[in-house]
């Protein structure tokens, strides 16, 4: 099955390139710096956080492999530099699902992951389907720019929180008021 490109890999600035084997050291030291706050509260040595993180990055590698065998993985690209990773599966007719997407502290803040998002939406919303992704309860940074993005909650597990973004459509001009009112509580 040939991957849709997505919108966001025309742009200079923020580029993607398939993950390689190569990207193994890069990929974990991504994964780390997304559980840096995490690890900060245990007390443990760096070398027991590094043999934990290590353990759990792997596991999270064979069980993305084993629910995701078809999503793309890519190497989120900044100015050249390599600046994350994001993995999207497109194999449901009916989700557009964000894998996930996670972005090295030194390039947070700066519009990338927005900007990714953003091509994201913008690609379900062509296909007329929501995009989902599940995001870490702890990752107060990540839910606020879902919020922002007016995605809604679609539920929990002990771990992340569901948010889903679908596109509404706009109530048609043709409509009276009252019916307009009801259209945009949808």
């Amino acid at each position: 099955m040939a991957k849709k490109p997505t919108s966001q890999q025309a742009v200079p600035e923020v580029t993607l390139r398939p993950v390689t084997a190569e990207d193994e050291a890069f990929l974990f030291k991504v994964y780390r710096s997304t559980r840096a706050e995490e690890m900060a509260t245990t007390g443990w040595l760096e070398v027991e956080k590094r043999a934990f993180l290590k353990m759990q990055f792997q596991l999270q590698s064979a069980s993305y492999k084993q629910q995701y065998p078809n999503a793309e993985h890519v190497i989120i690209l900044f100015a050249g530099q390599p600046a994350g990773r994001m993995m999207v599966d497109r194999t449901q007719a009916d989700e557009l699902r964000g894998v996930d997407i996670a972005i090295l502290p030194e390039f947070r803040n700066a519009g990338v992951g927005s900007f990714l998002i953003k091509g994201l939406l913008d690609e379900a919303t062509g296909a007329g389907i929501p995009f989902r992704i599940m995001v870490e309860r702890f990752n107060h940074k990540a839910l606020r720019l879902y919020e922002r993005l007016e995605f809604s909650y679609h539920g929990e597990t002990d771990t992340h929180i569901a948010m889903e973004w679908s596109m509404k459509p706009a109530p048609s001009k043709n409509l009276s008021t009252t019916q307009k009112k009801h259209a945009r509580a949808k």
